[in-house]
């Protein structure tokens, strides 16, 4: 049986991060905590964004591991938080944090239908401003 790439167990709503350290930790940890990734991912995730920054515009950050992280990852899977007040992200404000795993290349059809998704200015309001992790699935429903 495979998991669920993205379930209410991998939803934060509402929540507070002081910086983009403790953004990608958080985000990376309900990935570990639901069995998706080993705790050696979370470190992968922060050596990526140390490459090159995860922040894709309009307010998002996909946080990921690195090529190598690969064998960290458990299941392919989603995790998304949302930080209503912000993160700065090298002086970008990141609202939303959608934290990728995948198994594979599994990850590069989610990072594009995310990539779709974000895209709408309407999307990225309703995800920031969503009341329910239901909402947040609705929206994201197409990477399952």
């Amino acid at each position: 049986m495979t998991k669920e790439i993205l379930t209410k167990d991998n939803i934060v709503l509402g929540t507070t991060v002081s910086n983009k350290e403790e953004a990608i930790r958080f985000t990376g940890n309900i990935l570990k905590e639901n069995g998706y990734v080993e705790a050696a991912y979370i470190d992968k995730m922060l050596e990526r964004e140390q490459v090159t920054s995860t922040y894709i515009g309009n307010h998002v950050a996909i946080p990921h591991g690195t090529e190598d992280a690969k064998k960290s990852v458990e299941a392919t899977g989603i995790s998304v938080v949302i930080v209503p007040d912000g993160v700065d992200f090298d002086g970008n404000t990141v609202n939303i944090l959608i934290g990728i795993a995948g198994k594979g290349d599994e990850h590069l059809d989610i990072l594009s239908k995310i990539a779709l998704v974000c895209a709408e200015e309407d999307n990225i309001q309703k995800l920031i401003h969503a009341e329910t992790k239901e909402d947040i699935i609705d929206i994201l429903g197409g990477v399952n």
